[in-house]
């Protein structure tokens, strides 16, 4: 269950016009038919897909561009909250921003589904990776998984850090999931 499945839920959330009324974004499993079109999945075929809805249901239509393979040392529910995630920061990060490596990162809420998918992948890419998050335990896993700096929001002014960390040259990208007073100061 992710933050928009539980947004829904509550009704803030409004799945689009033409969206299975049944909740559910996020699915995995087996492979049992296939549309006339799809390319590279097979009948039995284990996969993990992104929905606009319907995921709760015993069996959920995806389209096949939207289905990654899981991989064969994860499991149904491991595999199930990867892909809001993975699209969310691949696209955002790979596609629409073109980072490159060797950039300077700076991930708003690091230790959540998309930050700390984010850490990863923004250091498997090469990048230094600044982060913020709200705890002394959560700093640790933040940087556990990858960042080179994890900054305690409620202690630390992060805007002050990073210039002082970059030589008041800052950041290449800032990833935001926080939003509110963060805007300002991020820019």
């Amino acid at each position: 269950i992710n933050r928009p499945d539980i947004l829904q839920r509550e009704g803030n959330y409004p799945p689009p016009k033409d969206a299975s009324n049944i909740l559910g974004l996020e699915i995995s499993g087996e492979v049992v038919e296939l549309g006339g079109k799809t390319k590279n999945i097979k009948l039995g075929d284990k996969v993990c897909a992104l929905v606009s809805g319907g995921g709760y249901s015993e069996y959920c239509l995806a389209p096949y561009t939207q289905c990654l393979p899981i991989p064969s040392n994860i499991n149904f529910e491991e595999a199930s909250v990867i892909p809001e995630t993975f699209f969310t920061i691949w696209f955002n990060l790979f596609i629409r921003s073109k980072i490159c490596k060797n950039e300077k990162i700076l991930i708003h809420g690091g230790s959540s589904g998309i930050g700390t998918t984010a850490i990863q992948f923004a250091k498997n890419f090469g990048l230094e990776v600044f982060t913020t998050t709200s705890s002394s335990e959560k700093i640790k896993k933040c940087k556990e998984i990858g960042a080179d700096y994890a900054i305690n929001s409620k202690k630390i002014d992060y805007e002050k850090f990073i210039k002082k960390k970059t030589n008041n040259i800052g950041v290449d990208f800032i990833l935001d999931i926080v939003g509110g007073d963060y805007v300002q100061k991020n820019i």
